[in-house]
């Protein structure tokens, strides 16, 4: 399943139109970041026309102006967690959204922030599960977000099993896995029982997975010889109009496919 993130692309469009966008470029599903200026009715609109389900979306990040970039692992923001945690898994159930990503965010206080995320999920965790939502965690590099919470596999591996919620997943995002740690493909092998999410992008200028330092070709026979079956969503930023630069989408099926004929 190839998902289109909307937060990145068709931003030539209104946001409610980026589904049917999507949809026309062929992909076969959308996921976001925060959709929440937007009625469930509106968003719900948009799934029907659009034929294409919603398959994500993120825990608000807070106050951006004050450096906020998640909530889940900063001393002092429980509350504030709990809300936009309820506000999540509303849209969730509201519009059968099998996934949300929990942003740790930038902590004050790095070496309590591993142990408050442990517990903030553990109790997200159990509120996600009555709706069947599987939760994510991203670890996102640290020169696009200085002082995130959570930067590495390792780390998101530990905390998983800290939680030990078999909803709780890794988001195994191949652009911040390649800017922190390289060795991508060893790192989703090492990691695949625990990964519940892939997202591609372009290194380093996070643009179409069609250059750069990672050679998508060769990750995406890996993700096939290992037999991941999950979803691959494009989050990237477009060098143009998001039209013009899909040819690696054409490229990926038929590796699929063929890789799909000699199994």
């Amino acid at each position: 399943m190839l998902v289109a993130n909307i937060a990145f692309l068709f931003t030539e469009v209104p946001f409610l139109e980026r589904f049917d966008a999507a949809r026309r470029a062929g992909f076969d599903a959308v996921e976001c970041h925060w959709p929440y200026e937007h009625t469930h009715a509106d968003l719900r609109a948009a799934i029907a026309d659009s034929g294409l389900p919603l398959r994500g979306l993120n825990t608000w990040p807070g106050s951006s102006a004050a450096g906020e970039f998640g909530l889940a692992a900063v001393e002092g923001r429980g509350a504030d967690f709990t809300q936009t945690l309820e506000q999540a898994l509303d849209y969730a159930g509201a519009l059968n959204i099998p996934m949300v990503h929990v942003m740790a965010g930038v902590p004050q206080d790095p070496a309590r922030a591993e142990p408050l995320f442990i517990d903030n999920l553990r109790i997200a965790a159990r509120r996600a599960a009555a709706l069947k939502v599987t939760l994510l965690i991203e670890p996102i590099n640290g020169r696009d977000v200085p002082g995130y919470a959570l930067t590495h596999t390792d780390q998101a591996a530990r905390i998983i099993n800290a939680v030990g919620a078999e909803n709780v997943m890794m988001m195994f995002d191949a652009y911040h896995v390649q800017i922190t740690e390289g060795d991508v493909t060893r790192r989703f092998a090492k990691h695949q029982p625990l990964i519940g999410h892939v997202q591609i992008a372009a290194v380093p200028d996070r643009g179409e997975p069609d250059d750069g330092e990672l050679c998508y070709p060769y990750l995406f026979r890996e993700l096939d010889r290992l037999g991941y079956a999950g979803a691959i969503a494009a989050e990237y930023r477009p060098r143009g109009r998001t039209e013009d630069g899909l040819a690696w989408m054409a490229g990926l099926r038929a590796e699929r496919e063929l890789m799909g004929e000699r199994a």
